[in-house]
């Protein structure tokens, strides 16, 4: 009872038109009941007119009508019933999938972090599919077991102590079965959903790596990994398949049993009654052991769902986690600012540290970026550089102090008019599959749809119109998933040129140019500088070739601003930063 009042929570994604076909499915399967229970009323009245002398034939073939009638008309109510379950399970999943999607689009960086990929990904399939086998038998088996099992009852009341007390103690023991199934087995069932979440996130992990796994020859450690989780997902499931396949075949011998019980003590009452009562015993002995049958098929049924309750109820958990758990970035409110100002930028004592973490990786930053200025990050790899620039699109929110576009706290924007503001570069490029076209293109600026001429001086600017041109179907050519079958390179340019074909106020590049050789590096940089004038560029890199010509930059140092100033300033007043230039750059190159 308490899986089915968990299991209850998922209810509330129910709409309407389900509310109403579950409506339909009871009024189905109430018909699909009556034919059934009415089958045995037939069946003793065929008994009762072979053993009567004198009985018309036709008598006989009218009720044998009436049976094959209400087995039809059964299998049809049945038919009419799975149909409408699996209809209204299958647009019931379609939404749970939906709302997942649309949640964890929705979620920061700290919640995808919270969840895990490989388990959003379980959650959103198998977890899904759990609850929608749920919802398939047991719209049929929930209703249909206890009508069944009380109707039937009633119909056999008074007609025998002894069948009555035989029909208990099978109950009985399929009830002792149902205990033991319960403490043994359901258990594991819930442990079920972890272990495939662990070996979907083992199997991604090597997938993603596959390269540095051949590079290493870690072949047998990562073959290793998997099997033990392999194996422990088996055994679990070898685990309850052997006890769910012995527990049909001991229910169906105490429905055996059972049966034969009811015709021997059947016979034995035939025997003690005398000839005017034989046939009358006779007739309720069949009618019994029908609706005694029925009886133990209801009782079997509730089993069954009790059984597969626990999993569905473990994944409706889950599902309900995912599109519960509310987002750390709050979407606000401004959707326009002044008119007049553009792409300024403005950090006001920002500190951040990640959630759960002790230590703060930023802390008291402060600076501020005109529009058209290109200001620079820099320092040693887990200064916090990545993390800065992260806050600016809201991927997560500053513990402290205050981001300001255009004078307004970010966290005051729509995330859709924040997001319009923007041209994101991430460190590692990502591609969608599709078209080089439909990459570039990708989403919206203010309901503004990019044109030909916009992709194709994007793609120019980003300095991949050679490569682009010299692919078959130029701009319509194939790009795989994940962009596989470009180079780093390659990549980089079309997500810059994403980026460019969006027309944003303030560029970030997230690391953007280490994949491009010195040359394209400066020439692009130049082209963006001259092509998309009057947009402020917010630049992360580790060479120095790639933001000396910076208005500003910023040096980081574990978290803290060293110094804020031009390339040459900081030479001069910047430890940390001349020793990073003097480790890429001879003293004549910096001299020059």
């Amino acid at each position: 009872m308490g899986n089915i009042l968990k299991f209850k929570s998922i209810f509330k994604y129910l709409g309407p038109k389900d509310w109403a076909l579950i409506g339909v499915i009871l009024v189905f399967v109430i018909i699909q009941v009556y034919f059934n229970l009415k089958l045995p009323e037939y069946m003793a009245t065929i008994t009762t007119l072979v053993q009567t002398p004198g009985s018309e034939m036709s008598e006989i073939w009218m009720n044998g009508g009436y049976m094959i009638l209400c087995a039809l008309g059964s299998l049809a109510a049945a038919v009419m019933a799975g149909f409408f379950a699996s209809r209204m399970a299958s647009a019931f999943s379609q939404r749970l999938r939906s709302l997942q999607f649309n949640k964890v689009d929705s979620f920061s960086m700290s919640e995808i972090n919270k969840f895990s990929i490989a388990s959003l990904i379980t959650r959103s399939t198998n977890d899904v599919t759990q609850v929608q086998m749920a919802f398939t038998m047991g719209l049929q088996i929930v209703t249909m077991a206890p009508i069944l099992a009380v109707w039937a009852f009633f119909k056999i009341y008074g007609k025998g102590f002894e069948w009555t007390l035989a029909t208990g103690v099978a109950m009985v023991c399929i009830f002792v079965l149902f205990i033991v199934i319960l403490v043994f087995v359901i258990p594991k069932f819930k442990k079920m959903q972890v272990l495939t979440d662990n070996i979907n996130d083992v199997a991604r992990e090597n997938l993603t790596g596959l390269p540095v796994v051949r590079a290493y020859n870690a072949e047998d450690y990562q073959e290793a990994k998997f099997e033990k989780a392999n194996e422990e997902l088996t055994s679990t499931q070898l685990y309850t398949t052997r006890a769910m396949a012995t527990l049909m075949p001991l229910i169906s011998l105490i429905m055996n049993v059972l049966l034969i019980a009811i015709y021997w003590i059947g016979a034995i009452l035939i025997n003690n009654s005398g000839a005017d009562g034989a046939l009358e015993t006779f007739a309720n002995m069949i009618v019994f052991s029908a609706y005694a049958m029925q009886i133990m098929m209801a009782v079997m049924m509730i089993m069954i769902m009790f059984i597969m309750l626990p999993r569905a109820q473990v994944s409706a958990r889950r599902i309900n986690e995912v599109i519960n758990t509310e987002s750390s970035i709050k979407d606000g409110t401004v959707t326009e600012t002044d008119p007049n100002i553009r792409g300024e930028v403005e950090f006001k004592n920002v500190s951040f540290k990640y959630p759960g973490a002790a230590d703060y990786v930023i802390k008291d930053v402060s600076f501020s970026v005109e529009q058209g200025e290109t200001i620079a990050f820099i320092g040693s790899t887990g200064s916090g550089k990545s993390t800065l620039i992260n806050l600016v699109p809201r991927f997560y929110d500053a513990t402290e102090g205050t981001i300001l576009i255009n004078g307004v706290d970010v966290r005051e924007y729509k995330l859709e008019a924040l997001y319009n503001k923007i041209g994101y570069i991430p460190q590692k490029s990502v591609l969608f599959s599709g078209t080089v076209s439909s990459n570039v293109a990708f989403g919206e600026n203010a309901g503004r749809k990019a044109t030909e001429e916009d992709i194709r001086d994007a793609v120019r600017i980003a300095q991949g119109k050679d490569f682009v041109e010299n692919m078959e179907n130029t701009y319509d050519a194939d790009i795989a998933r994940g962009g596989t079958n470009v180079s780093g390179g390659q990549k980089q340019r079309l997500s810059i040129a994403r980026a460019v074909c969006k027309k944003p106020e303030i560029y970030i590049f997230d690391d953007s140019f280490s994949a491009l050789d010195y040359k394209t590096d400066r020439v692009l940089r130049t082209a963006l500088r001259k092509e998309t004038k009057g947009v402020t560029s917010m630049i992360v890199a580790q060479r120095i070739g790639t933001i000396m010509d910076a208005d500003k930059i910023v040096v980081l140092n574990e978290g803290k601003v060293e110094g804020i100033g031009k390339h040459k300033d900081l030479l001069k007043t910047c430890g940390v930063y001349r020793e990073i230039a003097m480790s890429q750059l001879s003293e004549e190159e910096l001299a020059i």
